[in-house]
């Protein structure tokens, strides 16, 4: 049997490795796009036209670059499907741009919302308490992001990298899709929902490949956790200090 010297499986087993992460890749795309528009659209991306008056400035820059930022991540896609490898790589250190775009945008849009608050944040919890968790989302795609940069030339790392980021942007969509049972659950719901699907792709990854990737694991494993260490620290003085003075308090 020939042997795909690159990654030295039988070529059939390299080409169902291919398959399978193409479809991991496309399954969290359409799940992070599917999210976002029930999430989102009805009270933004649906209303377009009212919404940019009814929102800050700030908040629809973020939402301009959100939508951004996903359709590079279509494209990316697409151009490896292609085997346009060479424009891929390109236009992945052009988006290093946009992505830094993304944290500085999404830095202030929730230090905004902290200070003036917004009708997007949880009517129960305090808005320097809420902080903690748009600037844990920002933190952690700015690393999952840097890591996707720095194995860009170790394809199957880099694209568990980018699906990392996707998954970090999830709750914050799950968490506005308006159906009142599935809000009632909380953080149960825009927290889990996201981690049990990266759970699932974790395990069936390392069943389809016989191996456990390290940095995939790792990864997962930091957001995951971090969302039951917000929950946590959000109430605590020590982040309410952090937060008094990132928003001037």
């Amino acid at each position: 049997m020939a042997i795909n010297e690159a990654v030295g499986l039988p070529v059939s087993a390299a080409q169902k490795k291919r398959s399978f992460e193409r479809k991991a890749v496309l399954s969290v795309l359409g799940l992070l796009v599917l999210a976002t528009l029930a999430g989102f659209g009805p009270t933004y991306y649906f209303k377009l036209q009212t919404a940019v008056s009814e929102y800050r400035l700030i908040t629809s820059i973020h939402a301009a670059l959100m939508v951004a930022w996903i359709g590079v991540f279509a494209l990316q896609i697409y151009l490896v499907r292609r085997k346009l490898v060479a424009v891929h790589m390109k236009l992945g250190m052009a988006a290093i741009g946009l992505a830094v775009l993304l944290v500085v945008v999404g830095y202030l849009t929730a230090i905004s919302a902290a200070k003036f608050g917004t009708a997007a944040a949880p009517a129960d919890i305090p808005p320097l308490s809420f902080l903690i968790v748009p600037f844990g989302d920002i933190v952690l795609f700015a690393g999952f992001f840097a890591a996707a940069v720095y194995y860009r030339k170790q394809p199957a790392i880099h694209k568990r990298m980018m699906l990392l980021t996707a998954f970090n942007f999830m709750p914050a969509a799950v968490a506005r899709i308006p159906i009142a049972s599935l809000q009632s659950l909380g953080p149960v719901w825009f927290f889990g929902f996201p981690d049990l699907m990266l759970i699932i792709l974790l395990v069936i990854d390392t069943w389809r490949n016989r191996r456990l990737e390290p940095a995939f694991a790792l990864g997962a494993l930091l957001l995951i956790a971090s969302h039951p260490i917000r929950l946590a620290m959000m109430e605590s003085e020590a982040w309410l200090a952090a937060a008094r003075w990132m928003t001037g308090g």
